[in-house]
């Protein structure tokens, strides 16, 4: 006789993160309280800058390490893809990088424009290889920023 097989159970409301998603790492420009639990209230493993780092460690110092373990960056740094050193460090530790580059928000639009765009984040990720950088706009999209991020035409005629 057969026995019935117990479908698998629904992930809950509050993990609505894919179980394959990576630690998130917030530099210190989104070192808050209300982005940290946005994001953990998704699911979401974060670690902030202040949990690991004194607060004016270099940012090439930091990238380094956030790079080495794998974790994607968010950060509000616009200028962060201009620096040199900042932009050298990001690539050679194969950092995957979302700046936030819409101004003026209060703690809760930036939580809600990250919770807004997390599934855009996930998606991204899972489409490109480190090192990249990638533009996030208010309403929550996603674009290439071109600096870092350079896509494989090795197979493009």
């Amino acid at each position: 006789m057969d026995v019935p097989r117990k479908k698998p159970k629904k992930p809950s409301a509050v993990n609505n993160a894919p179980p394959e998603s990576p630690p998130i790492f917030l530099d210190r420009s989104l070192d808050g309280e209300k982005l940290t639990e946005a994001l953990r209230a998704h699911g979401v493993v974060v670690h902030r800058h202040r949990d690991f780092f004194v607060h004016d460690t270099r940012d090439e110092d930091w990238l380094t390490t956030v790079g080495e373990k794998g974790w994607v960056v968010l950060t509000k740094d616009k200028r962060i893809r201009y620096r040199s050193i900042e932009r050298e460090a990001l690539i050679n530790a194969r950092v995957r990088a979302f700046v936030l580059v819409a101004g003026n928000l209060s703690g809760n639009d930036i939580a809600e424009t990250f919770t807004r765009a997390l599934p855009k984040i996930l998606a991204f990720i899972g489409e490109h290889e480190p090192p990249f950088i990638a533009r996030i706009l208010k309403n929550g999209e996603i674009k290439p920023d071109g600096v870092a991020y350079e896509k494989d035409t090795s197979d493009v005629e």
